[in-house]
């Protein structure tokens, strides 16, 4: 890789003090660093992996059990302060991942990973955001020749890797950006922190307002209703009824997802291709309930939030005199998948099917319609909250990749 660039390397957006200054150069990984190439030998440390968008995890974790086997002796010491780069393709980095390790003291890294370390006058965090914006990917995909290997690594050999480019400032400027973005990655954290505490909080309530296993009676219970007895147990067949209508041309098409219930195909062209073959899809009314019988084992369902279509492969619930989000609560909770789990047909987890007649005969346990609509309420009301502050959380993520797109120069300048 050659440190010579067609323009000047100058940023959109410079701290004061740096307005003026010499442009920025690019900086060789071979040149900024130091390759880390030392065994685990004997000590005895913890294995890790890389997941793209969240970095070191423990093999145990990742994979659920440690996969090092007789190569951990050959495994790299990775330490505090070191980059480790993962050549496994993924969505969100084609060409590889980087990652800093911090807070782990001392990891083992698979000996299939590069592992480097910065020399002095450069920074880390600098560096780090360079990765992050995968300031070596689109250097690397020019030395891709071929798709990944059988372990699923892509075909980039460590003399390619460390001929990577990072246009690179002087040492004041490195660590002022980095600061910078170390500030916006707090707050992002904190927002995280924020809307996970929320969903925590969910999560606990709701093993407080509906009973739990073997129990008739929630622990918890509105003022108005805590006299009001035990809850009913029905059969899903009496609260629901199968919708089967045929699609509408004019009408969206909606997909069921494992979190956030349903959501509109977001493809303009799937759209019109899913809406040239509508009379196979189905019809689903505002309030209805859609689940996916492959997956409706592990809650993938929701409440249509108006008239639309979705695929044949959904069952559509139409409720006779429910609160139809009060059971799209109540079906997600972990002792509803074992029953609908147990309900399921099909040899292997993925073929279970959950038809409309299996889950008509499951028994329900429903308490008066004004307390399905007070339970329904409260927590849509606090999904409502959890929303607003992921969108928060959702800004600040692409607040700080605007800054980013300010605050470096552009890498299409270097030339190989």
């Amino acid at each position: 890789m050659s440190n010579k660039a067609t323009a000047p390397l100058i940023p959109k957006l410079r701290f004061p003090e740096f307005r003026g200054t010499e442009p920025w150069r690019p900086i060789s990984l071979r040149e900024a660093s130091t390759p880390v190439t030392e065994r685990v030998g004997e000590r005895k440390l913890t294995p890790v992996s890389i997941s793209a968008g969240i970095g070191f995890v423990p093999q145990s974790e990742k994979f659920g059990r440690d996969i090092s086997g007789n190569q951990y002796q050959l495994y790299t010491l990775v330490r505090d302060g070191d980059f480790v780069y993962n050549k496994g393709n993924s969505l969100k980095f084609p060409e590889g991942c980087v990652y800093l390790l911090q807070g782990w003291g001392q990891v083992a890294a698979p000996n299939v990973f590069i592992c480097f370390r910065l020399k002095a006058g450069y920074s880390n965090g600098f560096f780090q955001n360079c990765f992050e914006s995968n300031a070596h990917g689109k250097q690397l995909k020019k030395h891709i020749t071929s798709g990944a290997r059988s372990n699923g690594l892509l075909n980039i050999s460590k003399e390619a890797y460390f001929g990577v480019a990072i246009p690179t400032p002087n040492s004041a400027e490195q660590e002022k950006i980095a600061d910078c973005l170390s500030s916006l990655d707090e707050l992002i954290a904190a927002q995280a922190r924020k809307v996970d505490a929320l969903k925590t909080h969910k999560k606990g309530l709701m093993q407080q307002l509906f009973p739990r296993e073997g129990e008739t009676q929630p622990r918890l219970r509105f003022p108005e209703f805590c006299n009001a007895g035990a809850w009913r147990k029905v059969v899903a067949g009496k609260i629901f009824s199968n919708r089967v209508e045929r699609g509408e041309a004019s009408l969206l098409i909606y997909s069921v997802t494992m979190t956030d219930g349903m959501v509109p195909r977001a493809s303009l062209d799937r759209r019109i291709d899913d809406i040239a073959k509508s009379t196979a899809n189905k019809k689903i009314h505002k309030g209805d309930i859609a689940y996916n019988m492959m997956r409706m084992w592990q809650g993938a369902l929701g409440v249509a939030p108006e008239d639309c279509m979705v695929s044949p492969a959904y069952i559509v619930l139409k409720p006779k005199a429910a609160n139809t989000f009060f059971f799209s609560f109540l079906l997600k909770l972990p002792q509803m998948l074992q029953v609908l789990t147990g309900r399921s047909r099909g040899l292997t987890e993925d073929r279970l099917r959950l038809y409309y007649d299996d889950f008509a005969k499951i028994p329900l346990l429903c308490p008066s319609l004004d307390e399905q609509n007070r339970i329904a309420d409260f927590l849509s009301s606090l999904d409502s909250l959890i929303a607003i502050q992921a969108k928060e959380l959702e800004e600040l993520r692409v607040h700080k990749k605007g800054l980013m797109l300010q605050l470096f120069p552009s890498t299409e300048a270097i030339r190989a």
